[in-house]
């Protein structure tokens, strides 16, 4: 990074910004958790926590605006113990950055007088809605995305043909996505969310994939594909629920024209998106069709993807052993910050993650669970969530945890077991 840019990543989960090392010119504001705690006794100087308030752990917004933020602004513009009130009045040289753009977020970076490096609110959103962005595509939705429509919830009609998808505007890990099978099914919708407006699209059933990439002015960077574990269980209740990614698989079950496939349809979104002024990472979610093996674009996200972090922890343990290049991560703060990027990115061979949400009957997470994941060779980041499918325990590993599509491998297993024999964590 050069020396003259002073970065302050500001996150509600401190796992999101772990994709480079803290230093002086990359900060961290985080939350207070014991994570959290562990991260900042490794580098106390370069990592900021909050304590959650009465309503638990602080978002973006609230975190930029905390007096813990503004007073690490304050001593990095002046060198000194200046107030939070001299911070307007100082020259920043400081740049903000976040995992997700919002409008909220654009405005309080701006009453900092920080730079937001992140792409403009406005575009993400316009990208990740699910209605504007099939407008946004434009040629490319009929190409890549499966058949599809949009109505208004009460306007869609059964005609007892195969299952179709329904989705809101708006959704993440397979939230706000709903599996219509039956008239039954639509019409429980629809009564529900008559005046919604939704995207409706045919059902494809198959392993999905997921693939960080990074747009610069010049280049556009295409991380490792990987194997996208979703609805498996205990980790979710949600069929849809993303919980994790397995480079390893991955490799099992692509072929060579489907990685060609990939890489097509990457680019052109991508171009896309820089020609609109895109800069760093942005992730897309893809299904191969099970029985005709057609690849279908199912998800833009226009943000930092979550899985960014580990496939860039990943490459900076095969770096150690004698590849070259850049982590994922190293070639987004690049990207945004406007430096060159003159390496590809650092090709990995395998390694998983896999993430227990909050479920009905787990709530919570006990630390001999954590201790007995660590003592199996596992690295594990507790999470402080309570909301219904928000993250509890992050479960990486340096090996592949699927044996198959849908079916976990022995290491899969043996995460799952441990989770499911404390019995402490059940909600009776």
């Amino acid at each position: 990074m050069n020396t003259n840019t002073i970065i302050i990543y500001v996150t509600r989960e401190i796992e999101r910004a772990l994709g480079m090392e803290p230093s002086k010119n990359y900060h961290i504001v985080s939350n207070k958790t014991k994570y959290g705690e562990i991260v900042q006794t490794q580098y106390p100087d370069f990592v900021t926590l909050v304590e959650p308030n009465e309503k638990g752990l602080l978002g973006t917004t609230d975190l930029l605006a905390h007096g813990n933020t503004l007073a690490l602004i304050a001593r990095l513009r002046s060198g000194s113990t200046a107030t939070s009130s001299q911070i307007s009045s100082v020259q920043s040289p400081i740049s903000i950055l976040v995992f997700k753009n919002t409008i909220r977020v654009e405005t309080s970076a701006n009453l900092l007088t920080c730079k937001l490096l992140n792409p403009a609110a406005s575009l993400s959103e316009r990208v990740e809605n699910k209605i504007s962005q099939i407008r946004w595509l434009g040629n490319l939705a009929a190409k890549y995305l499966p058949p599809h429509a949009v109505k208004v919830t009460k306007q869609i009609t059964w005609k007892g043909e195969n299952p179709f998808i329904i989705q809101w505007n708006h959704g993440h890990t397979g939230d706000g996505t709903i599996l219509i099978k039956t008239f039954d099914d639509l019409r429980a919708v629809q009564e529900k969310f008559p005046e919604r407006i939704a995207r409706i699209s045919g059902f494809v059933s198959g392993p999905s994939y997921t693939v960080n990439v990074i747009i610069t002015p010049n280049r556009i960077l295409i991380g490792n594909v990987s194997y996208q574990i979703t609805g498996m269980q205990p980790f979710t209740d949600g069929s849809f629920s993303t919980v994790g990614n397995d480079w390893s698989l991955a490799k099992k079950l692509l072929t060579t024209d489907d990685i060609q496939y990939i890489d097509n349809m990457t680019k052109e979104i991508g171009a896309r998106l820089q020609a609109e002024g895109w800069r760093g990472l942005f992730g897309i979610d893809l299904i191969k069709h099970e029985k005709s093996g057609r690849i279908f674009l199912i998800e833009v996200n226009a943000r930092q993807p979550a899985s960014s972090t580990f496939e860039s922890a990943l490459q900076e343990r095969a770096r150690a052993g004698g590849a070259r290049g850049l982590t994922t991560f190293e070639a987004h703060v690049r990207a945004i910050t406007g430096l060159p990027i003159d390496q590809d990115l650092i090709q990995i061979d395998g390694g998983a993650q896999v993430v227990q949400r909050v479920t009905k009957h787990i709530q919570d997470i006990f630390d001999d669970v954590s201790a007995k994941l660590q003592k199996l060779g596992y690295t594990v980041v507790a999470y402080q969530n309570t909301g219904y499918n928000a993250d509890l325990l992050r479960v990486q590993s340096e090996k592949g945890v699927m044996e198959d599509h849908g079916s976990f491998n022995k290491h899969g297993q043996e995460i799952a077991e441990a989770i499911k024999s404390a019995h402490l964590n059940l909600a009776v």
